[in-house]
């Protein structure tokens, strides 16, 4: 009798791997994202996402964080090797979270950084610079990992142009931004825009196929948008039949 259960059990799980009963099972598939902030939400979004089995997609940058470090120090790394294990996907966000100013002649690109020695300073940067500060990330992640990010980057605040996607894709990076429905609004003012309205507006819209952006923790937000929403939004999602995966699974990235 118990070799008959194991042997069930085991049919069982190889029907339940199969793409056939993944597509029966899923009427759509999300794609959360998360770029570093002030990393007061990331043990939170790690302990969240193993719960409920979800895989999703980082964007780095070394920014400032509520321990008085930086998001990409050598005291992250256990961190971020776990997550690695865990099977996530990582893309940079800039080293120095660059915000983009103004496309300039000859492929040139008005920048501000937000952090480095450069912080608070609008530069002019050739696609070389762009793509240097780019691959910094992955430079630092090989360090902290021994594993490299995916081929794929998002500016801060989403905004690119010509000139940066033209230089990223000279050293073989793709700019991801989300869908309209997928901003968490975990930036905007929580007594304009309450936790649970936030969380009715993406149960409400989130389609297959839209790629969700949240930040490891904002400063500026008075009432936090990750304690309240992060776990009903995944178990509402699953309730309504979304599955999860990365952006290496998403079909307008490239492999």
């Amino acid at each position: 009798m118990a070799e008959r259960r194991h042997k069930a059990a085991l049919l069982l799980a190889a029907v339940l791997s199969t793409p056939a009963f993944a597509a029966d099972v899923c009427k759509g598939t999300i794609y959360l994202t998360f770029d570093t902030g002030s990393q007061s939400q990331a043990e939170l979004i790690a302990d969240t996402l193993r719960r409920h089995h979800v895989k999703a997609t980082f964007f780095l940058a070394n920014e400032k964080t509520v321990r008085g470090d930086w998001s990409l120090d050598p005291a992250w790394s256990g961190y971020w090797k776990a997550r690695v294990a865990e099977g996530h996907a990582f893309g940079t966000h800039t080293f120095d979270h660059v915000y983009f100013r103004a496309d300039a002649g000859g492929g040139k690109i008005k920048v501000r950084p937000q952090f480095g020695q450069h912080a608070g300073k609008t530069q002019t940067w050739s696609a070389q610079q762009y793509c240097d500060e780019l691959r910094r990330v992955d430079t630092r992640f090989v360090a902290l990992t021994g594993h490299h990010i995916d081929p794929i980057f998002r500016t801060p605040g989403g905004h690119s142009s010509p000139n940066i996607l033209a230089a990223a894709k000279s050293c073989g990076y793709q700019h991801v931004g989300w869908a309209k429905a997928g901003f968490s609004g975990d930036e905007t003012n929580s007594d304009v825009y309450p936790n649970a309205l936030l969380l009715k507006r993406a149960l409400d819209n989130l389609k297959d196929g839209d790629i969700f952006m949240a930040h490891m923790g904002i400063w500026s937000r008075k009432d936090p948008w990750m304690p309240a929403n992060l776990d009903p939004l995944i178990t509402g999602l699953q309730q309504k039949g979304f599955c999860f995966a990365t952006l290496r699974e998403h079909p307008d990235v490239r492999p």
